[in-house]
């Protein structure tokens, strides 16, 4: 686990990438500790540009005034946290392997949707997968921005953007790399 500036140093790597928004996730930091975390990462997110996603919890996105928040299945209806945070914050859901669970995310008001895992997870090893044709699917069926998340590296980005997810969601292929930004403009070179 790295500590806050630790953190901001590997964040703003990997802005400078060219990563376009960072959604904040730490499951195992305490409240404080996210709530700290989150405020640090704001100021650092406006300075370059990119959004600020925090993770699984409307109320910290609303007491930061972040720019939105990722809403897993657990986490709460969209609709209720699109009344909380209001018209012009972004709210994204996962909807795992299922384009039913896209349909109704956008029926309730969310901005975009995420499909996953799309490859073999060391973040999340018992993830269902979710095939890739859900992408182009998802285009045609629900209309929303997606993205694919779990297992996402430089090596497979490209067979997501091929299938069809406007966006990808990585950890490890950038935070773990010994360049965090060069690997973060590796697979941001990938969508131009």
């Amino acid at each position: 686990m790295v500590d806050t500036q630790g953190l901001l140093v590997l964040v703003e790597a990997a802005l400078q990438g060219g990563a376009a928004v960072l959604q904040y996730r730490n499951k195992t930091a305490s409240a404080t500790l996210r709530r700290a975390q989150a405020a640090a990462l704001l100021p650092l997110c406006r300075k370059y540009g990119a959004p600020l996603i925090i993770n699984d919890d409307a109320a910290l996105c609303h007491e930061l005034d972040a720019d939105g928040v990722h809403l897993g299945g657990e986490d709460g209806e969209i609709s209720a946290t699109r009344a909380l945070l209001g018209e012009d914050k972004i709210i994204g859901a996962s909807c795992y392997d299922c384009l039913d669970l896209a349909m109704q995310a956008k029926a309730q008001g969310a901005d975009y949707i995420a499909f996953g895992a799309c490859f073999e997870s060391g973040t999340k090893p018992a993830a269902v997968r979710a095939p890739l044709q859900l992408f182009s699917q998802a285009r045609h069926a629900v209309g929303l921005p997606t993205v694919a998340i779990g297992g996402i590296t430089a090596e497979n980005t490209a067979l997501a953007i091929a299938a069809g997810a406007d966006s990808v969601a990585v950890i490890n292929a950038i935070f773990a790399a010994p360049d965090v930004r060069q690997a973060a403009q590796n697979i941001s070179n990938l969508f131009t």
